[in-house]
């Protein structure tokens, strides 16, 4: 199905008054600092607040609403199997989890898949499987994944843990043992930890990394530094994990990053896309290191019938309409406005980057501008942005967008620019 035939004909009523968020906050926990809107309706690339005002949707529930809002092909879905059977345990067998793991392993480089209900416990299932791998096949007694500085893997304690930035972390003392960071693309520093943890006794089990870091501020892994990461991991049997939350399902322009850098991990994750935002996450990993047994690991709600076929839909819709294309098409064109931004503001732009349909525009360092004021001042245009980090804004939508809804972003965050550059 092409973009244009989600374009909507009809915007929703108009509200008397703004929504009010009093009852709101409460009665709900305020672990979010949350924009002054509530969004009511959404079709395609566009979504609208409870005052009817129309917003071009590229935060996409933050890279994950990846056929947009309100899809034919997923209302269908869900509508019948709502109807038909929405939830039973893993005790039975599953048809449509069945399906999707095969589709998943037909597609990957993966022999086996594990479901769950979230990017942080399919990375907890990772950081689990990497353990038991380490225990039982390279008889460490006392493992230590290593990740990246200024990576993001999750809010549970273990990934949190994993994930290194600081500020995550603050709190929430003790962490959880086991982990130890690197340079994100440095090479010899992974050389370098290895050789220190290793000393008197082996404990690197594996290796967790971001194909594109997201939360760090959409920055991309670079291709010699994977190739090297998969040949010393191939040399000493640690285990290569790649965090694809964010980056699988045809974000980048393929149907998964890792694809972009030339090498095939052992174990990969999977979530937000996945089922279009339908709660979903996978585990999926290599035969070889499919160490887990009855007993090891499990999720009440994981690869139950619905997200089964709701994320198999998104899959087919991926594949069937071809929306890498569209990806790789519309992250050029997005690119190329920015980039033209930046080159009009360069003392407030310094650089775009990105891969498909994850793009960072990041500020000059000594500007005191910040992505926030950004993300409020394109809002105020119409644009829904979201930043990543305090001088990244990132544009993420759904992989449908038009060529048309890329400059008319475009354009409207030229003018947010333009009035802050005033300011």
């Amino acid at each position: 199905m092409s973009p244009e035939t989600l374009t909507p004909t009809d915007a929703p009523q108009v509200t008397e008054s703004a929504y009010d968020p009093s009852e709101f906050n409460q009665y709900v926990m305020s672990t979010y600092g949350r924009f002054p809107i509530a969004l009511k309706q959404g079709k395609g690339c566009l979504v609208w607040d409870t005052q009817g005002r129309e917003y071009l949707d590229f935060v996409a529930g933050i890279a994950t609403c990846t056929l947009g809002h309100g899809h034919p092909a997923l209302v269908e879905t869900v509508t019948q199997q709502i109807s038909k059977l929405h939830h039973v345990s893993n005790l039975y067998y599953i048809e449509e989890q069945g399906a999707l793991a095969k589709w998943l392993v037909e597609h990957s480089c993966a022999d086996r898949a594990f479901f769950c209900n979230s990017g942080a416990e399919a990375n907890e299932g990772a950081i689990k499987l990497a353990r038991k791998y380490a225990h039982t096949v390279l008889n460490i007694e006392d493992p230590v994944i290593l990740t990246a500085k200024a990576s993001f893997h999750g809010r549970t304690l273990a990934t949190i843990t994993a994930t290194g930035q600081a500020k995550y972390q603050q709190g929430f003392s003790p962490l959880v043992p086991g982990f130890a960071y690197v340079p994100y693309n440095d090479f010899e520093a992974v050389k370098e930890a290895i050789a220190s943890l290793d000393s008197s006794e082996r404990r690197v089990a594996a290796i967790l990394l971001e194909p594109l870091q997201g939360e760090g501020g959409v920055r991309p892994g670079e291709l010699e530094y994977f190739l090297r990461l998969r040949q010393l991991c191939d040399q000493t049997g640690i285990l290569l994990i790649l965090d694809e939350v964010q980056v699988g399902m045809g974000r980048t322009g393929k149907l998964w990053g890792y694809e972009n850098l030339g090498i095939e991990p052992d174990i990969f994750t999977s979530a937000k896309g996945l089922a279009g935002g339908i709660p979903i996450g996978a585990l999926l990993c290599k035969q070889f290191c499919d160490v887990f047994e009855p007993g090891n690991h499990a999720s009440t709600f994981g690869g139950n019938p619905f997200a089964c076929a709701a994320a198999l839909t998104v899959c087919q819709t991926v594949e069937q309409d071809r929306l890498l294309q569209n990806v790789q098409e519309r992250g050029e064109q997005l690119r190329k406005g920015l980039r033209a931004i930046a080159a009009k503001y360069p003392q407030l732009i310094s650089e775009v980057r990105g891969w498909g349909l994850i793009n960072g525009m990041e500020l000059q360092p000594e500007t005191p501008l910040t992505s926030i004021e950004i993300v409020k001042t394109a809002m105020a245009q119409g644009v829904l942005l979201v930043p990543a980090g305090p001088k990244v804004v990132r544009f993420v939508p759904p992989l449908i967008v038009s060529a048309e809804e890329v400059d008319r972003a475009v354009a409207e965050v030229e003018k947010a620019i333009a009035s802050l550059s005033e300011a």
